[in-house]
């Protein structure tokens, strides 16, 4: 298995791709911290990894907030002892608003999840990756954070700034033993749409011609395998990058 007796913490674990991604680090052998504000979707997850006899905890992580990853992080340690694998994973979208139509509630509350969120779990588990001289970070970013006009202004920018702290990250800590790289989904079959508020007509209208030209809908789990392939040492020489799967969705532009 390529995961043994790895520890990871996935966050928006409770379905979707973190659902998928926590699955299939379990049944690869990791010890895994499924980590959602679902309490009751995350304990579903960690039931159904336990019936097949792998190893999960459910915690419930409001990632916005600093003392729930805090307590997400300590836990994986208190646990299983430390943490080698992060997956962050938890995000929201915007309404497809184009920049005169952005509110800044609703930019800081699509910022906390998407970015800081990203940043202050990263923060908090660097110095048990320092510690170790090992670990591995895996971002979920998205294509709207390599393009501008997959959703709304706010969403794309809050990627684009996932992927610059990947990179940022990657090349930091790259003698230490520590590896952060990025998944970018295309068109994924999750329930993210149901973050989705207030839906800007004119910015929906202006995506229609980027949306019309996607080649397939992907899977979960097909998301996952990528996971798995960039938390395992078949990737170890992939460092501070992004790997596009979107079906080939932005080979066409």
């Amino acid at each position: 298995m390529k995961l043994q007796d790895q520890v990871a913490i996935v966050t928006g674990a409770a379905s979707g791709m973190g659902k998928a991604i926590a699955e299939l680090y379990a049944k690869e052998g990791a010890k895994v911290i499924v980590a959602d504000l679902n309490l009751e979707g995350a304990e579903s997850v960690v039931e159904g990894i336990l019936d097949h006899g792998a190893v999960a905890k459910a915690v419930q992580v409001n990632v916005a907030k600093q003392e729930d990853i805090d307590h997400m992080i300590d836990t994986a340690v208190n646990e299983y002892g430390t943490l080698d694998i992060l997956v962050n994973n938890a995000g929201i979208m915007d309404g497809f608003e184009p920049v005169g139509e952005i509110q800044d509630e609703k930019w800081d509350v699509i910022f906390d999840v998407n970015t800081k969120a990203v940043m202050r779990a990263m923060r908090k588990a660097i110095p048990i990756f320092l510690e170790k001289e090992k670990g591995v970070i895996i971002n979920t970013a998205s294509t709207g954070g390599l393009n501008g006009a997959h959703a709304g202004a706010t969403y794309g920018a809050s990627k684009h700034a996932v992927i610059g702290l990947t990179k940022n990250t990657g090349f930091m800590y790259a003698q230490k033993g520590i590896r952060c790289n990025a998944i970018a989904p295309g068109a994924v079959e999750t329930n993210i749409s149901s973050s989705m508020k207030s839906i800007s007509e004119f910015g929906a209208e202006r995506t229609k011609v980027v949306q019309g030209v996607i080649p397939s809908v992907g899977q979960p789990e097909e998301i996952a395998q990528v996971a798995l392939f960039l938390a395992s040492d078949d990737s170890r020489f992939i460092n501070g990058t992004v790997v596009t799967a979107d079906g080939g969705w932005t080979a066409a532009f």
